[in-house]
């Protein structure tokens, strides 16, 4: 049995009026992260290019930052937008412990990038070493081979950590 015209119109007037009835539906955005922001961040006017790199990680640090950029966690809904080239980046996440063969393209990466320019060393492996320490094919901390500008801790973090670094680097 086919609807008339007026019944699908009734239908779909139905519809509209309870999306109008109901309004937007969306919860609060949390509070703004405390900290100051590194300098150069005040440069970016709330928005930000970001740009990951892994310099020698396990991966795991790399699935939080898909979630965090992800329909749950939306990092786009506070300026930080993903980039795939240095050139356009004004962030750059950098995961894992930085592996000798990975030390020198992170550093034509990083100089690639206009400025200013931040580098954020997200998970405890970019940070100092984490379980890689040591390692034959470590070359070192994300620190030693280019300047860090923020750190988010965590083994790996949680995706409100990577986002809550960003909310610093955006102000939003």
């Amino acid at each position: 049995m086919r609807d008339t015209d007026a019944e699908v119109r009734e239908t779909r007037m139905g519809l509209l009026r309870k999306i109008r009835e109901t309004g937007r539906v969306a919860e609060d955005a949390p509070p703004r992260p405390a900290g100051n922001p590194p300098p150069g961040a005040a440069e970016l006017a709330g928005s930000a290019h970001v740009r990951c790199i892994d310099a020698g990680s396990c991966n795991g640090c790399e699935i939080e930052i898909a979630q965090a950029f992800g329909p749950v966690y939306d990092a786009e809904r506070y300026g930080a937008r993903l980039v795939a080239s240095p050139r356009h980046a004004d962030v750059a996440l950098v995961t894992g412990p930085v592996t000798r063969n990975m030390a020198e393209p992170l550093r034509r990466t990083v100089a690639a990038m206009p400025r200013p320019r931040l580098v954020v060393a997200v998970g405890n492996c970019a940070i100092d070493c984490g379980e890689f320490a040591g390692g034959h094919g470590v070359e070192g901390a994300v620190a030693d081979v280019v300047p860090v500008d923020l750190r988010v801790p965590g083994c790996p973090p949680e995706p409100e950590r990577i986002v809550a670094a960003l909310r610093v680097v955006t102000g939003r």
